[in-house]
């Protein structure tokens, strides 16, 4: 072993066993060697002599590198010293009469010697080297070793040059159709007659040969002429070897796959039937039922469906009816054999069975009628949909307790199911009667069952009577056509043994609520619907995630159904006594609190129940103070034993009081304000006692910010339940709640405001009066916080500011718009105005978000229209007129919109500018040839406006039509925006 050898041999060392600085050396050795002019020649004379494999593969490498970076800078007698070098090794030829021994070597060296012969045809093919296909031909007969070879030579052509599969750039692209070209004029007959010959000759004495060369023909198939395959030779000797017992299996696939191909060729639709027809297919429908897992029957499998594939495509392109008639007899024919390999093989990558499908059910839609066949077919298209939502029983435990491979698994068959969903709902459009008998036999079927696979054929079922209802109209669910009502019954009175399982009793929950339209019309039903929600098999499953959504659904379910429950209502409260006695008595000593989410459905439910007027008022007055009376003791009794409790340090203390108001809420929402207003009263009065209750938790424990959030949520449905009858609680409500002053609690407390605003209007100014002085003095303390911290600074804090500064610009534009400006004018308020005007000002003109600049020009305009009479009037606020005329015309109006950042294009943009628009109209129309001089005469001159413009903008603006004034005033700010060459005014 010479120095060259060892470097290159102590490079490839990965044992760990060479001092990492000699390797490091002996790769720069190496590398200096490839640099040196006589590279090439060392590397041939290596691969004679040499049967190190590090040396062969290192030197075959530096050969491709070489070859493909300096190509163009070799000269003539360097390259045809290596064109001759290397084919002669590829051909099993001796170079200066010294045998290589590369063909001996293992795989990867023949594989990296093809890929330095496909370097050369892609620089020298045909023009330079034009015989390389038709010389290789001459040396196949030397034996397999060569045969190989050349195999290898082509599948590197494909991989390196030709085949699609692979990213190319525009070169390789153009190489590639030169070489395909050249090869289809010179040499591609000769190839396809020496593949035949060579399966011919070797199928028995040498099969794994023969398989290594249908491999490489089957990649060639799909671009060279179809009839040097598709004729009285090649096809009957491709169906014998797939046919033949006694044959290498690995044989019979690749002939599987070579007819695969031909199958795939693409062609006009005509041509392609009359090919899948010739080709007799049915011959291979037989060898399916063998071995699922081999190699023969995964290749004869993925056969099949590319052929029913190409069957389907053919059926939609082909217009001509006798063409149509043979397709369906050839889809007919093949479907079987589909049916069976989606259920019984694993499937190729390349065919997706859900899209396969879709296609056949999309066919039949065009069909007038469906023959029996094709019923049949529909119903094997449904099994196979029930086989694969199926969920697998070794999951079964991990998915029952949601551990993480549970959820993971559930997560996975969630998305893989969606297609198939849609499948069965596309099948049940075009063969509902069908689709129905098949759910009931398989829900009759999972019943009965009694083998290990009974939970998930119970729910796999139970999953297509859901999706069917997704498929059905409002209408016919009402309707309830066909075998619904026989479904619907099934459903409800059957009793799963596997009901305990949590999928099982999830889905059987979500199809009952799914089928609530047929139940609205069915009354008779709804004591079964009660009982499914009401027992072990919803609210009191023994899986808290099973309970926890029962508690929802039933909720819908309640909603849905309303007076037609009143009948039921004390079975049902008798039902839940065990739920609400858990709220109603709670244990404060507990470790865990009840579960607040199914908590507060249940008690929304009850709500919904006792708070129709289609319930008795003695009896409401009854339900309601069962349930709120012990609620209102336990937050009484805490807050009596406030500091003994030491509430703010027990977050289970403050979780249950938190359930409590919670439960509260959910069931105040099913009674409406007219209800406890006008009807009844009495209700009303109870639900302010409970307010009453509930607003001393702010003065008890005005630091504990859950417990102050819980609080104003049921604020804002007091305001909706009690309507006016709320004021006499909003001040000290206001007062506690303006006690805190951080960013969050302010939002929450201007939602508020908002809310009763929108709702009372001018009757709470004097509510608003109060406060609206804390509030400016709060808001503006903490928007100058923003502006005093970093650009960067994305920290939690300022994005609660950020939130805050939102809200303001909402609770002011609500303010303005419900007439209630004068609390800005109000003695403890107008040291503020300033700064309110600043605010709006700036925002309308600068801020990103153009949804908030426009509602701050409508703040203008209305204080506009509210505080300036008509032109020459008495000024209601000194300094405003000014302020509007020769601050915000010029800001907003005109340098805003003649920004860069002002995009014309974008919708919201338009509206804004449509506000600013009629701002300039109202102006104009209060304040007279005041604004139109001063915006004219000091605003158009410092944008460079031409006179001609200024002069039809005052026209404009004194005609009254709006929209011609807009696209004017567009139209003007383009023409200088144009003028200034894009050197646009910043102010």
């Amino acid at each position: 072993m010479d120095d060259v050898e060892k470097a290159i041999v102590i490079s490839f060392d990965e044992s760990g066993a060479i001092d990492s600085e000699l390797k490091s050396q002996a790769v720069n050795f190496c590398q200096q060697i490839k640099e040196t002019p006589s590279i090439c020649s060392l590397c041939i004379e290596k691969l004679c002599f040499c049967k190190l494999v590090q040396v062969q593969f290192w030197c075959l490498q530096t050969l491709h590198e070489v070859i493909r970076v300096k190509y163009g800078s070799m000269s003539l007698e360097e390259k045809n010293f290596v064109r001759k070098s290397v084919f002669s090794m590829a051909c099993l030829e001796g170079i200066d009469d010294k045998m290589c021994p590369i063909l001996e070597s293992p795989a990867f060296i023949k594989n990296k010697l093809a890929q330095v012969l496909v370097t050369l045809i892609y620089f020298e093919y045909p023009l330079i080297w034009s015989s390389v296909f038709v010389d290789y031909l001459r040396h196949l007969n030397q034996g397999s070793v060569v045969i190989d070879m050349f195999s290898r030579l082509l599948n590197a052509l494909d991989d390196e040059l030709i085949s699609m599969d692979y990213p190319r750039t525009p070169e390789e692209v153009a190489v590639a159709g030169r070489v395909k070209d050249a090869m289809r004029l010179q040499c591609v007959p000769q190839i396809v007659r020496a593949w035949y010959d060579i399966v011919s000759m070797y199928r028995n004495s040498d099969p794994e040969i023969c398989a290594t060369v249908l491999d490489c023909m089957r990649r060639y198939i799909s671009w060279i002429d179809i009839g040097l395959i598709v004729n009285d030779a090649f096809i009957p000797l491709l169906f014998e070897l797939i046919l033949v017992d006694c044959l290498l299996e690995q044989l019979r696939a690749a002939a599987a796959g070579c007819v695969l191909a031909v199958v795939s060729k693409r062609m006009d639709a005509l041509s392609k039937l009359s090919l899948l027809k010739s080709l007799q297919i049915t011959r291979v429908f037989g060898l399916i039922s063998d071995d699922n897992d081999s190699e023969l029957v995964l290749g004869v499998a993925a056969l099949i469906t590319g052929y029913a594939v190409e069957v389907l495509e053919c059926s939609k392109r082909v217009n001509l009816e006798d063409a149509k008639v043979v397709s369906m007899e050839l889809l007919d024919e093949v479907l079987p054999s589909v049916f069976y390999v989606m259920q019984n093989c694993e499937m190729d990558a390349a065919f997706s069975i859900v899209q396969f499908l879709s296609g056949y059910v999309a066919a039949m839609k065009t069909l007038s009628s469906l023959q029996e066949k094709q019923m049949l077919h529909i119903s094997q298209i449904l099994e196979v949909i029930r086989t694969q939502i199926c969920y697998d029983p070794m999951y079964r435990s991990n998915i029952d307790i949601l551990d993480k491979i549970g959820m993971e698994e559930e997560d996975r068959m969630v998305e893989f199911r969606k297609d198939l969903f849609v499948l069965l709902r596309n099948v049940g459009r075009v063969a509902p009667e069908v689709t129905q008998i098949f759910i009931r036999n398989s829900l009759a079927s999972a019943i009965a069952s009694t083998s290990d696979r009974n939970v998930e054929e119970v729910e796999a079922a139970l999953s297509l009577l859901y999706a069917l209802g997704e498929s059905m109209t409002d209408e016919a669910m009402r309707v309830g056509p066909g075998l619904l009502s026989e479904l619907v019954t099934n459903l409800l009175s059957t009793r799963f043994p596997c009901h305990s399982n949590r999928l099982v009793a999830l889905i059987y929950l979500e199809t009952v609520t799914r089928y609530m339209k047929f139940i609205q019309e069915n009354t008779q039903y709804i004591p079964l619907v009660l009982a499914a929600f009401l027992d072990e098999r919803g609210i009191h499953h023994p899986n808290i995630y099973v309970s926890r959504r029962a508690s929802y659904l039933f909720m819908r379910v309640v909603k849905m159904l309303k007076s037609k429950l009143v009948p039921f209502i004390e079975t049902i409260l008798q039902s839940l006594q065990d739920v609400v006695t858990r709220f109603t008595n709670m244990n404060f000593g507990s470790k865990e609190p009840a579960g607040s989410e199914d908590g507060a459905h249940i008690f929304e439910s009850i709500g919904l129940l006792i708070g129709m007027e289609d319930v008795p008022l003695e009896k409401q007055s009854d339900y309601l103070s069962s349930l709120l009376t012990p609620l209102c003791q336990q937050v009484e009794a805490m807050l009596m034993n406030a500091k003994g409790l030491n509430l703010e340090d027990s977050p289970l203390k403050i979780a249950s009081i938190q359930q409590i108001i919670m439960a509260i809420n959910a069931l105040s929402k099913g009674f409406s304000e007219r209800l406890v207003t006008a009807s009844r009263p009495a209700i009303g009065h109870m639900f302010k006692q409970t307010l009453d209750v509930l607003l001393e938790i702010l003065v008890v424990f005005p630091k504990v910010e859950p417990l102050r959030t819980k609080v104003l949520s049921f604020i804002h449905r007091m305001v909706d339940t009690l309507g006016a009858s709320v004021f006499p609680y909003l001040p000290k409500a206001l007062e506690q709640l303006l006690a805190e002053s951080e960013p969050k609690e302010m939002v929450g407390f201007l939602l508020l405001l908002n809310q009763l605003i929108c709702k009372f209007s001018t009757l709470v100014h004097d509510i608003l009066e109060e406060v609206f002085p804390t509030i400016a003095d709060r808001v503006f303390s903490a928007i100058r916080r923003i502006a005093d911290s970093s650009v960067e600074a994305n920290t939690e804090e300022i994005r609660e500011l950020q939130d805050l500064q939102k809200t303001l610009y909402t609770f002011l534009h609500v303010i303005t718009m419900h007439d209630l400006s004068s609390i800005f004018l109000s003695p403890r308020s107008r040291g503020f105005l300033n700064s309110i005007m600043q605010l709006l000002l700036h925002t309308s003109c600068h801020h990103k978000d153009i949804v908030t600049r426009k509602a701050c020009v409508q703040i203008f305009i209305r204080l506009i229209k509210d505080w300036c009479a008509r032109p020459y009037g008495e000024e209601k606020v000194p300094g405003f007129q000014s302020f509007m005329v020769e601050t915000f015309a010029t800001n907003c109006c005109l340098y805003s919109v003649l920004d860069k950042s002002f995009e014309f294009g974008d919708a919201n943009t338009l509206v804004l500018f449509g506000e600013i628009v009629l701002a300039q109209k109202v102006m104009y129309e209060k304040f007279g040839d005041v604004f139109l001089s001063h915006f004219v005469s000091k605003g158009f001159p410092s944008a460079h406006c031409p006179q001609n413009l200024a002069d039809q903008y005052c026209q404009k603006l004194k005609g009254g039509d709006i929209k011609a004034l807009r696209s004017f005033y567009q139209t003007l700010i383009g023409n200088i925006r144009l003028q200034q060459n894009g050197s646009l005014v910043s102010r």
